[in-house]
């Protein structure tokens, strides 16, 4: 549903405010760059050109943590209490959200028995306000199960699990965060600084030490459990003092998702395509053209007839 001018201005002004807040995300590459560990050395270069990997990253990252910020309990209320639909939208959510802890279907008459009939017509936009907060938040979105009886679920984005370190105590999926930390590692060059990415998620009411009702402790579910579970990776960075470290994707990020996958999030939450963001998609397709060609190779016989990666990269890099 297109946005109205007015709209767009305050997003546009809200955006302006977190970015001043959060521009030092672009220190993160070029300090690792300077300073790189023996294991940060030895994986792949980011794909992009420098001058490619910065262009537009300020505005979606500012996007994000402006869509993430309304979670905070205090914002929530208070939106809420000023506009009918966020309340609606917030009470239709937690619905949602037991179902998925409880693993039931639930119907759009359901749905609208939750919101009251009498805002059906209103419904739509509280469907498309709920799809984002639920991708951000928590990593999950909404998908018809059977048009015939209109049931619905909810389901993992990215093809991130919801299992395991990735479920917390209260059978909500941490999910969510995971896919804001691997768009933020991506949009500001494959790598981040520990002291970045702490900056980004204080924007959005996310403090190390500072218990959150969904995820914990911060610190010890990003810089361990993830990190054991090998989503992320986390490096001392080489030569400095005191200790600075950053993080990459992990090898089971990769393997579940792609960058073109988390740039179609990130474009979905800027009213947009991937291709909007012409650097981060080139990068995405050299992705998802090695990729194809590591499953060709792999399949017996083809080994030698595969083109080599190297080769796809630098063709995709002109096109």
């Amino acid at each position: 549903m297109p946005r109205s001018h007015k709209g767009k201005g305050r997003s546009r002004t809200k955006r302006q405010n977190v970015q001043e807040r959060s521009q030092s995300l672009d220190v993160a590459h070029t300090t690792a760059k300077e300073e790189p560990t023996s294991s940060i050395g030895q994986g792949d270069p980011p794909s992009s050109p420098d001058s490619c990997i910065y262009q537009g990253t300020q505005a979606n990252v500012a996007s994000v943590s402006d869509h993430l910020s309304v979670f905070s309990t205090s914002s929530t209320t208070h939106s809420a209490r000023r506009d009918p639909l966020n309340r609606k939208a917030s009470v239709l959510m937690a619905f949602m959200l037991e179902k998925f802890r409880v693993k039931e279907h639930f119907t759009e008459k359901d749905m609208l028995k939750v919101i009251n009939k009498k805002y059906k017509a209103h419904f739509p936009e509280i469907i498309r306000r709920i799809s984002v907060h639920l991708e951000l938040v928590f990593g999950l979105e909404l998908k018809e199960v059977d048009p015939n009886s209109q049931s619905y679920t909810l389901v993992g984005i990215l093809g991130l699990s919801t299992e395991g370190n990735l479920r917390g105590s209260s059978g909500l999926p941490k999910t969510g965060l995971l896919m804001t930390l691997l768009a933020v590692i991506f949009m500001n060059g494959n790598i981040s600084s520990e002291e970045d990415i702490w900056e980004f998620l204080k924007v959005v009411g996310i403090f190390p030490g500072r218990n959150h009702p969904i995820f914990g402790e911060p610190r010890e579910f990003i810089t361990k459990d993830l990190v054991k579970e090998n989503y992320l990776e986390y490096h001392r960075v080489c030569g400095i003092d005191p200790p600075k470290y950053v993080f990459l994707w992990g090898s089971r990020a990769h393997a579940e998702t792609t960058k073109m996958n988390v740039l179609k999030v990130l474009a979905k939450i800027n009213d947009g395509i991937p291709s909007s963001f012409p650097c981060l998609y080139e990068e995405a397709l050299i992705d998802e053209a090695n990729r194809a060609a590591r499953r060709v190779t792999a399949v017996p016989g083809n080994a030698s007839d595969s083109p080599h990666l190297g080769y796809i990269t630098h063709n995709l890099s002109y096109v």
